[in-house]
């Protein structure tokens, strides 16, 4: 991105100067390095987003932005419905609530290491990955039904998980509002032999473990200690979502003529908030986002069961689960009050800050947990959401790496087989469903995390708490 065409307000901010059609400024929060690094259609889609109507104070994007769908990944903005606010697939992405999940094992590096490769396979063989990946749990229409409105508190109640799970999961593991007759047939048929699965991409479930504290308050809030074991689960709501936002993009480029909202470019079809295809389509992603819950919640059960088997004696607690493809109802200061705003993060994560009620009372005095995940080569991060994050980017932040590479290009980069050779000979073990997939998800196809991390916090998003190294990883 040239930075001759931006504003510089500070170290780690950056302003898109507003055009005869944006109505509210546009700014990024990364280091000048990241900025020069993004491409050009970053700063194209920002202006675009600045310019939808009823946007909120500015359109946002994080350190790991690169071009998406509509907004740019990595993009973040609010819209106000009493000001004529819209709701936007764009905004939210096709897949809906994909986000991570960290457990807690109460093992160490060292207690694991002997055990590593037969924890690694078993985990391979009972947790599904892979394209149309599917799962031993099966589904009816109606059940599906339960799934899509009762999220991870569905899978809770059947005995995938503890009550107490639900304390540490976003939204309590469920997303109010969803309604399953405003998701297609075939977007259920798609689902119904999906939840428990990883999926493919990008998707994967990983056991790092605490490399270093760089906050000790927060660590310990967290329940995080150096040396300590953890897995991430990262997954969405596979078919369902995809289908999802397909299903809308039609719904709302109808709705866009019909309202006649000015858009800048044909992926950014919307619709007003307050509008009968608006309503449908949150209804219809609240689903997706209980979808995701419940497979994260599932996963989490299936991997219990594979460590139980190894070590009897253990018992993982989720340490958080947040999201980071999702359009939430949040309150926040804005035009001189607290308003109800409706909050699009696409690859971004919500960040909320010390005091907030929506984060779990144990985290109240540091700050939620922002999980961010890297490569399977380098590294993952926890961090705890800031007040000055809220009042910079409506409490959010970065939700990884960022690809600097598109799939394609990685495939004529590297085999897939070489890659996770390598990665075994760094003392990293990788099962993949596809030699295809682990080339893609090469960790030189993405930004270097420790630089989107380090701009987070600098920027005042989100504090550093603790760095994680990976020691094995499942990938789709």
């Amino acid at each position: 991105m040239e930075l001759k065409q931006l504003k510089r307000l500070g170290e780690y901010q950056w302003e898109i100067p507003m055009d005869k059609d944006m109505r509210v400024p546009a700014f990024i929060f990364a280091s000048r390095e990241l900025v020069s690094e993004m491409d050009e259609k970053v700063r194209e889609q920002l202006s675009n987003v600045a310019s939808l109507p009823g946007i909120v104070k500015a359109a946002i994007a994080m350190p790991d932005a690169h071009w998406g769908y509509g907004f740019p990944i990595g993009g973040v903005a609010a819209f106000d419905p009493d000001e004529g606010g819209i709701i936007s697939v764009g905004g939210v992405g096709y897949d809906i609530s994909c986000g991570v999940r960290n457990l807690l094992t109460g093992l160490t590096k060292d207690e694991i290491l002997p055990f590593l490769e037969p924890l690694i396979d078993r985990l391979f063989q009972v947790v599904p990955s892979g394209v149309g990946s599917e799962g031993k749990i099966r589904l009816a229409p109606a059940e599906l039904d339960d799934v899509l409105t009762g999220g991870a508190q569905w899978a809770v109640e059947l005995g995938y998980g503890f009550p107490e799970d639900l304390d540490y999961v976003e939204e309590k593991g469920r997303l109010p509002g969803a309604d399953p007759s405003c998701v297609s047939d075939v977007a259920k048929h798609r689902q119904y032999r999906q939840i428990g699965t990883l999926g493919s991409g990008n998707h994967y479930l990983e056991i790092q473990y605490v490399e270093e504290i760089f906050h000790r308050p927060s660590a310990e809030a967290f329940g995080l200690k150096e040396g300590d074991v953890v897995v991430a689960i990262h997954c969405g709501s596979r078919a369902l979502g995809h289908q999802i936002g397909t299903d809308y993009l039609q719904v709302l480029g109808k709705a866009c003529k019909k309202y006649q909202i000015p858009i800048r470019e044909r992926e950014l079809v919307c619709a007003p908030i307050r509008s009968p295809e608006g309503e449908r389509y949150y209804k219809a992603m609240a689903c997706g986002v209980n979808c995701a819950l419940a497979n994260r919640q599932v996963i989490t059960h299936l991997t219990r069961q594979v460590f139980h088997e190894i070590f009897p004696n253990t018992s993982l607690k989720i340490l958080y689960d947040v999201s980071h493809n999702t359009c939430k109802i949040e309150k926040h200061k804005a035009n001189g009050g607290v308003k109800r705003l409706y909050v699009h993060r696409k690859g971004a994560t919500r960040a909320f800050g010390p005091g907030r009620a929506e984060i779990p009372e144990a985290f109240r005095g540091v700050g939620q947990p922002v999980l961010i995940g890297g490569t399977m080569g380098t590294c993952s991060y926890i961090l705890a959401g800031q007040e000055t994050g809220e009042a910079l980017a409506w409490g959010s932040a970065c939700h990884g790496a960022g690809r600097s590479m598109s799939r394609r290009a990685a495939l004529k980069r590297w085999k897939g087989r070489k890659v996770v050779a390598e990665l075994a000979r760094r003392g990293i073990l990788i099962r993949a469903a596809s030699y295809r997939g682990a080339a893609e998800e090469a960790p030189e196809a993405y930004k270097d995390v420790t630089r989107v991390v380090d701009s987070t916090h600098r920027a005042g998003l989100a504090r550093i708490v603790a760095i994680m190294r990976p020691m094995a990883c499942i990938k789709g």
